[in-house]
């Protein structure tokens, strides 16, 4: 019998929990979350920099947010998101859906709220390697160590801020401010913003803007170019050189005069109270030493739910959680921590060849597929059914496709009736990912009119501007 901690309370966390809870190896659980409410990332505050307790807020939710992926694919397998008539949903409807599934699975209860964990130390006993987690009660500040066998670190990697350097950043007369805390565009309001940083919320912002903003400008270093027709008070430019007072200077010589200047870069993966001893280490946003994204090679007994990006999340998490427990109580054995390292090693390689960088380690897209069924066989779990890539790989078209509408595509997917009752992770789902992105960078106003809809696990279909596809 093992007493396990899991640290966080957004979907990572619960879908830990959800799972830890039914698990007969399982004799403890103690699900840590510093916030008042579960939900991590998918939590809308108006709030900015740090709480009342001092601690830097964690959520990088703005008001209008709504999911740049179709809600079909967004489900955990055997928990998808209830039907409705439009595939991409705003924020507040994603944090009724994690709600609904703590309640329903007995989470809920069990979570310690407003507990900040402050640090993680492994340590070695005679029984074998164990852990000291210390935990601060925010609301009464009382202090607590506690022993655990499991290590789940489930603290979400959009929360730290990524600060590109660039020359003159720091002495910019105007205003600087990352994605991370923007709630609203009132505040951009008849200003000439620079928006540097082409992802799905730096793209989307940089179109809300232009409603109040005199002008947009969005930098970026797409390899292609979004075919989406913008408003006529942004332009597109490619990255910035330097800036001077108010000037900004882009890679092809041209300049301009800013106002603000607003970073969505992105953010960088964090893990301020794990002790040095846990022998993580981030350099470039590559989490090492990490075996399938998941297990810390140096100490096995500690995981990480969620590394992977551009990924079908929910789904993903549910898969890397299966696999792990699958480890915890004996139904297959990881490898040795030298044969972890030698596949670690290998797939840096592999993927050094294939031209992804250093920062770039966890980036799954294309190769998503593969990973999937690489945890499902190596721990005999049940994988993702092919549709699941189908459509996200069609709601990726549709992004790059339509920016502007790619949102309001009338598509559906029926339940995953079928595959909840085998816990199956239909590759359905990424399918669906990877074209809901496509079609965001083709037509981001537009995009989330899309409906989808899953026939089986192989096929779905799109209602787009009124015309229905069939695609296999």
């Amino acid at each position: 019998m093992v007493r396990v901690c899991v640290i966080g309370a957004g979907a990572a966390g619960l879908c830990a929990a959800r799972h830890l809870l039914v698990e007969p190896c399982v004799s403890q659980l103690d699900i840590l979350e510093q916030a008042p409410q579960l939900g991590g990332t998918w939590v809308y505050t108006e709030n900015v920099g740090y709480d009342d307790f001092g601690l830097p807020i964690h959520t990088s939710m703005y008001k209008s947010l709504r999911t740049n992926l179709p809600k079909e694919i967004m489900g955990f397998p055997d928990f998808p998101v209830p039907e409705s008539d439009k595939s991409y949903l705003p924020a507040k409807d994603m944090l009724a859906f994690l709600k609904l599934y703590a309640d329903k699975h007995g989470v809920t209860e069990k979570i310690k709220f407003r507990h900040h964990v402050q640090l993680v130390i492994p340590k070695q006993t005679p029984s074998g390697e164990l852990w000291d987690v210390t935990y601060k009660n925010l609301t009464n500040g009382a202090i607590e160590t506690k022993e655990y066998d499991y290590i789940f670190v489930c603290n979400g990697h959009y929360n730290t801020p990524f600060i590109p350097q660039i020359p003159g950043l720091k002495e910019f007369k105007g205003d600087v401010m990352h994605s991370h805390d923007y709630r609203v565009p009132e505040v951009f309001a008849g200003k000439r913003v620079l928006t540097i940083g082409a992802g799905p919320s730096g793209m989307d912002i940089a179109l809300e803007l232009t409603d109040v903003s005199k002008k947009v400008i969005l930098s970026h270093h797409l390899k292609e170019q979004p075919r989406t027709e913008f408003p006529d008070n942004l332009q597109q430019k490619p990255d910035v050189e330097r800036l001077e007072g108010n000037k900004v200077y882009f890679l092809d010589g041209s300049e301009d005069e800013v106002d603000v200047v607003f970073l969505c870069t992105g953010y960088m993966y964090n893990f301020p109270f794990l002790h040095k001893s846990c022998d993580i280490v981030v350099e470039e946003n590559c989490v090492e030493p990490l075996y399938k994204h998941v297990v810390n090679m140096k100490h096995p007994s500690m995981c990480f739910i969620g590394v992977p990006y551009y990924v079908c999340a929910f789904s993903m998490f549910d898969l890397q959680v299966r696999y792990y427990v699958r480890s915890m109580n004996g139904t297959f054995s990881l490898p040795t921590p030298e044969q972890m390292a030698e596949h670690w090693e290998e797939e840096k390689r592999d993927r050094a060849a294939r031209g992804f960088t250093r920062r770039q380690a966890h980036m799954m897209g294309p190769d998503q597929a593969d990973y999937y069924v690489s945890l499902a066989e190596e721990s005999g779990t049940v994988p993702l059914p092919p549709v699941f890539t189908k459509v996200h790989n069609d709601s990726s078209q549709k992004f790059l496709d339509n920016l502007t509408n790619y949102r309001n595509d009338e598509k559906y997917y029926a339940s995953l009736a079928d595959e909840a009752k085998t816990k199956t992770l239909p590759s359905v789902v990424t399918k669906i990912r990877d074209e809901s992105m496509i079609r965001f960078f083709h037509n981001l106003k537009n995009y989330r009119q899309d409906k989808y809809k899953i026939i089986d696990d192989g096929t779905y279909e799109i209602i787009s501007n009124g015309k229905r596809e069939v695609i296999c």
